[in-house]
């Protein structure tokens, strides 16, 4: 069984060759990820999830930041070089999002509720997954393309300062979008016996 929601899921593919061939304004784009973000669950309705938009030049700093962390830490010429290629096609992109936790609001929790302490890390990691998973689909709704990325620790200092951060916000992920300039190959999917138990039918 199928309906618009699982074909919008079936159609969210990670999308590396990005561009900015975009009909949306960015006003638009920016309002409709945060409209994602605000409408996904979280536990204790705590929404902890923080989000930065960036577009243009911001978005682009993004990536030279990325960029000049990775240079520090880079084992050879060559594998820079293949690195500087795969951070040019997120910078290709029309925007990125970058993806926080608001560490106080967690560690409030874990003060105020005891017993679930040991748990409420764990549920604002939910919640950032939920988040972005909104995000994503809301992406692929409009047309649009993206990926999702893991560049933090490395860039959290010089992104903190750059985007004026909070010190309570912990960065945790990092989302280019744009247009769709080459679809995602095939995907395989395990077989659903080994996936799902069901009972009760």
């Amino acid at each position: 069984m199928s309906n618009k929601f699982t074909e919008i899921q079936a159609n969210r593919r990670t999308i590396y060759a990005l561009g900015k061939n975009v009909s949306q304004s960015k006003a638009e784009i920016a309002d409709l990820i945060k409209e994602a973000v605000k409408l996904s669950p979280t536990a204790f309705n705590s929404q902890t999830v923080r989000a930065v938009v960036t577009f243009g030049e911001a978005s682009d700093k993004v990536w030279d930041i990325v960029l000049a962390e990775l240079k520090k830490v880079a084992v050879s010429e060559e594998a820079f070089a293949k690195t500087t290629e795969k951070i040019n096609t997120f910078k290709a992109g029309f925007g990125t999002v970058l993806y926080f936790t608001e560490t106080a609001t967690v560690e409030q929790l874990e003060k105020d509720f005891p017993l679930y302490a040991d748990n409420f890390a764990d549920w604002a990691e939910q919640g950032l997954g939920g988040a972005q998973q909104a995000v994503w689909e809301a992406l692929t709704a409009a047309g649009l393309g993206a990926s999702l990325q893991h560049y933090n620790p490395l860039i959290d200092v010089e992104i903190a300062k750059e985007f004026d951060i909070p010190a309570s916000w912990k960065l945790r992920a990092q989302m280019p979008f744009g247009s769709i300039e080459a679809p995602a190959g095939d995907k395989e999917y395990m077989a659903d016996a080994d996936r799902f138990k069901v009972f009760g039918a």
